[in-house]
């Protein structure tokens, strides 16, 4: 288990202004605590609490909406043909079934496509353009995708095809030229909320159409912000701003949804029970719709999202179920090999990034793979499926390190990349490789300090037992849920504590329980994945814990319990 470096957030904070938060807001210690080690004043606590879709920003600020909305209204009055062009990804499947449905709910005369990942890749290629001009399309619409598109976009236009581009990837140098671009990144876009998903975006432009066309946007907010929320949630962006208050009402929108696609996939998946939340859609809902485009027929996820039948819906979602399954048995190989790569290399610990590359490995499942090599060595990763001389690569980031900006620096040994701070995809030939893993490691040798290859665990706040009261928990979720990139679960601290029982459990031994004593009071605390820790400790051994908070309900008793996220010899 990787050492990590612990950074109290609340070192600076002071017990007069923690106690002045407490009573103004009416709220637990614990939580003003939580408040306050994230920059939050009483005023900013206030608006942070409501996640009111009244502070939803008005969609015509994105810069080129206005012609988004005017190319797309003559095309339904014209009755031209349109093509939705998405992802294969949550985030471009969620957002092709909802821009689909908006379209079709206005009798539009529209399709929709999804590039196949294995034969082409990621976004617009000329073969797919081609295909559906000659099906009679017009217009083109993407969503998730198109902004780096360039040379895409102008050979549209050569053969008379429109297209409306809707993204929110990182631009380069040159904007496409497309009838209208919208994307909150792109430079001279004031929009207020640079952090939209994919499936942000083309919301806003639902709502815009609404707005343009005379109609309710409240009821379409409530009508698609249960697909929002499960794109938003998937593809790892910030839940803050506009994406805390839309997945809010979309998790709320989920237990209540009329959509049978969902509603099959959370029965299967084991959750239809439960009250949705940020991570029943992470673990369970997400990486079933993500199989259809990682290693089944791609059309899937949206066909599941799209229909009305429950009896079709269910066999989608079994469907979809069954290739999750078949993608867990790849993953696993491609991670025991590149385990088993690691492990031969003496000189592993001194490469800055992990770069692998190797025929066979599926490339629909290496970027998950990627994430776990993060996970368990916290170094930027990148895999490479080899096929016929060309790879395709999927990488994953750490804290510090922009991926973008470093592929960026290797441009001209790229066939294609794009991409987030935190993840990105590429194209390359098979002989640029070493030279690529070489210029990358100086790139992070450069830009990453000692410091930043460490991973470091942000705690909120240290905290005694006595602060942690059912109330108090009960508080944490409901105002500061949900939680995610941006506004993390709070990470507790309890110092010097006593370990008064410690064994490992579950399969394999693979989780830890133990009970820990503070100031005469006492909580058991689960660490998952963090069995191999029993050995460390003893009965009576004095530690650090940091640790998450939840409520948990035995017998119809409801207590608190700890969830580790580290643990440590006590240093107080």
């Amino acid at each position: 288990m990787l050492e990590k470096r612990w950074v109290f957030l609340s070192e600076k904070q002071n017990n007069l202004d923690l106690q002045i938060l407490s009573e103004k807001l009416r709220i637990p210690k614990i939580l003003a605590s939580v408040l306050l080690s994230r920059g939050l004043d009483a005023a900013g606590a206030e608006h942070f609490f409501s996640r009111s879709k009244r502070d939803i920003h008005n969609p015509f600020l994105l810069l080129g909406m206005e012609k988004a909305v005017k190319r797309i209204q003559s095309a339904l009055e014209k009755r031209e043909k349109i093509v939705v062009y998405g992802d294969y990804d949550v985030d471009g499947i969620t957002s092709t079934a909802m821009l689909c449905d908006f379209l079709q709910s206005l009798g539009a005369n529209v399709e929709y496509y999804i590039p196949n990942r294995a034969d082409e890749g990621y976004g617009i290629n000329i073969i797919a353009l081609s295909k559906i001009r000659k099906s009679g399309a017009n217009l083109l619409i993407t969503v998730d995708c198109g902004i780096t598109a360039v040379g895409e976009v102008e050979f549209a236009k050569s053969i008379g095809l429109d297209i409306v581009v809707t993204d929110h990837h990182m631009c380069k140098e040159k904007i496409p030229r497309a009838a209208a671009v919208v994307n909150p990144k792109q430079p001279d876009c004031t929009y207020p909320y640079k952090e939209l998903a994919g499936v942000g975006v083309c919301f806003k432009l639902v709502l815009a159409m609404a707005m343009q066309l005379g109609k309710k946007a409240g009821e379409y907010f409530d009508r698609y912000v249960d697909l929002c929320a499960v794109g938003t949630i998937a593809d790892v962006v910030p839940l803050t701003g506009e994406n805390r208050i839309m997945v809010h009402a979309g998790l709320k929108a989920l237990a209540k949804t009329s959509r049978p696609g969902l509603a099959a996939l959370s029965s299967i998946a084991g959750i239809a029970e439960k009250t949705p939340s940020v991570t029943n859609v992470s673990f369970a809902l997400a990486p079933r719709i993500n199989a259809a485009g990682r290693v089944g027929n791609v059309e899937m996820g949206v066909r599941l999202l799209l229909e009305t039948d429950p009896q079709k819906a269910y066999e989608a979602a079994r469907y979809l179920d069954e290739e999750n399954n078949e993608r867990r048995m790849m993953e696993k190989k491609i991670l025991d090999d590149v385990v088993e790569m690691i492990e031969a290399d003496p000189n592993f610990e001194k490469q800055e990034v992990l770069l692998f590359a190797k025929e066979g490995w599926h490339h629909g499942v290496i970027g998950i793979v990627a994430s776990r090599l993060v996970d368990r060595y916290y170094k930027p990763s990148i895999l490479i499926s080899i096929e016929k001389g060309m790879g395709k690569g999927s990488g994953r980031s750490i804290d510090g390190l922009n991926l973008f900006d470093a592929l960026s620096d290797s441009a001209e040994l790229l066939t294609k990349f794009g991409g987030h701070e935190k993840a990105a995809g590429l194209s390359v030939a098979e002989e640029h490789i070493p030279e690529l893993r070489r210029r990358l490691c100086t790139y992070v040798r450069e830009h990453l300090s000692p410091a930043d290859a460490q991973p470091t665990l942000l705690i909120d706040a240290a905290i005694s037992l006595s602060d942690a009261t059912v109330r108090a928990v009960e508080y944490l979720g409901g105002y500061l849920e949900p939680y995610g990139t941006g506004n993390p679960k709070p990470v507790f601290a309890l110092l010097g504590c006593e370990i008064v029982e410690i064994r490992p459990m579950g399969e394999e031994d693979r989780h830890l329980r133990l009970r820990l004593k503070n100031r005469d009071k006492y909580l058991v605390c689960v660490g998952f994945g963090m069995g191999d820790q029993a050995a460390a400790y003893q009965v009576g051994s004095r530690v650090d814990a940091a640790l998450h908070l939840e409520l948990n309900e035995f017998r119809g008793e409801v207590s608190v319990q700890g969830i580790l996220c580290d643990l440590r010899k006590s240093v107080s």
